[in-house]
């Protein structure tokens, strides 16, 4: 069964940066596109970033120019850089396969801007 551990999360002054890491077991890295997700408050998860198996980059308007979604096959690992920290960004991170996402998502890691 494929396992998703995100980290990297934490709390920031509004224009800072943080970097959040996913990693996975299994080759599900490698065979599909993977997702950032995010889920603030009452809000339903909204997917922000995403990265092809031939690392072309999607991004949500809200995050575009700010975001930037990079991944390493050899770790089974994708990386979301975030500049630019708006109040607005503050949710719990997952990461998962895009699209079709797998049914046993990792426990995400919380991001909280301050303003």
């Amino acid at each position: 069964q494929v396992q998703l551990v995100e980290s990297g999360g934490g709390l920031v002054q509004a224009g800072g940066s943080l970097t959040l890491s996913c990693a996975a077991s299994g080759s599900i890295f490698s065979i599909n596109a993977m997702g950032w997700y995010r889920q603030a408050p009452g809000r339903r998860r909204e997917l922000v970033a995403t990265i092809t198996t031939r690392n072309s980059t999607i991004y949500a308007d809200s995050v575009k120019g700010r975001f930037t979604m990079s991944r390493d096959k050899a770790k089974n690992t994708v990386y979301l850089q975030m500049n630019s920290l708006k109040p607005e960004d503050t949710a719990v991170y997952y990461c998962n396969k895009v699209p079709n996402p797998i049914g046993s998502w990792g426990q995400g890691t919380q991001v909280t801007v301050s303003s």
